[in-house]
């Protein structure tokens, strides 16, 4: 009977100490009771919330986990029954076989290609219309607004059919310039109003005291202008980017030879009407994340700036 009394007891303490760190107090300073009325909501309230974030972060992350530790399996391994959460050997062949099987890193130039000479002409083309939206009063102003508001809300495979038949009139089927050119007009709208409420938040003081100082009006927006609003604009050119990077339906429709095949395409052709390579498919898609996850990892300065500082006006 004592040693069930000193069980609970020491069970009751360690309880004690755990309530006494949730609420934010020292666990082992003071073992008297000091809890305030309500005290005991706030303790089940925190409890609550790091049990909700703690599910959501292990539902956000065990998908990624598992294609890294599918990639890293051997052929064989991946439908070993029952299943296996580490791989008993690390194997690297799915890697391997991606660059000697297939052309995977022709697909990765080809993306890398498009998807930074489409993302740097658009933010390019965004910058100069943002500026006039932004700074110019003129009839039409808030239509032009409209359009690019509602282009945002219109699915982009809704004008696969349209599109493929403009294209294929302009020989810029299976091209990456063509491929280029429609991601140019798909990112345009979206960056466009993401730099007008960059623009909007720049006091008119800066450039007007430049053009006193004998700059022009386009001279003032690239040497004073643009270097405020740096983190705006590069966050805008990571979205457009990783857009580019990741975009599937159009590089499908208008890619067709290997030659000229983006990632995302590759990835589509690892999935056959009676087989799905779940190794090679899980190996590319880790190495189509690296790249983005870099740009997100050297530039999050830049995009938590950009967004705050184009987030309110004023």
């Amino acid at each position: 009977m004592g040693v069930h009394h000193q069980a609970d007891c020491s069970l009751a303490k360690l309880i004690w100490i755990f309530l006494r760190w949730c609420h934010g107090a020292h666990p082992f300073k003071d073992s008297t009771p000091s809890i305030k009325p309500g005290a005991v909501q706030s303790i089940f309230g925190r409890v609550s919330k790091i049990t909700f974030l703690s599910i959501c972060l292990i539902v956000t992350i065990f998908p990624l986990y598992w294609i890294v530790i599918t990639s890293l399996k051997a052929p064989g391994a991946i439908y070993e029954l029952p299943l296996k959460y580490w791989p008993s050997e690390i194997s690297f062949d799915n890697y391997i076989g991606l660059f000697t099987k297939s052309d995977f890193g022709r697909y990765m130039v080809n993306s890398l290609i498009v998807a930074t000479v489409a993302s740097t002409v658009a933010t390019l083309i965004s910058l100069l219309s943002a500026y006039v939206l932004a700074r110019f009063q003129f009839a039409g102003r808030g239509a032009v607004m409209a359009a690019f508001l509602l282009t945002q809300m219109i699915p982009g495979f809704i004008a696969l059919g349209p599109l493929y038949m403009m294209m294929s009139n302009f020989d810029l089927v299976d091209s990456k310039t063509g491929l280029i050119l429609v991601y140019i007009a798909i990112c345009i709208p979206f960056c466009t109003i993401m730099l007008r409420g960059f623009f909007e938040n720049v006091p008119d003081a800066l450039e007007e005291a430049a053009m006193i100082d004998g700059c022009s009006r386009l001279s003032a927006l690239f040497r004073v202008l643009v270097p405020v609003m740096m983190p705006g604009i590069a966050a805008s050119f990571i979205f457009n980017f990783v857009n580019c990077w990741n975009e599937l339906f159009l590089s499908v429709t208008l890619m067709n030879s290997d030659e000229n095949k983006t990632i995302p395409t590759a990835l589509a052709g690892f999935i056959s009407s009676f087989n799905i390579d779940w190794g090679s498919m899980s190996a590319a898609a880790v190495l189509t994340v690296v790249p983005t996850l870099a740009i997100f990892a050297f530039a999050s300065k830049f995009i938590v700036q950009g967004l705050t500082a184009g987030a309110v006006k004023g």
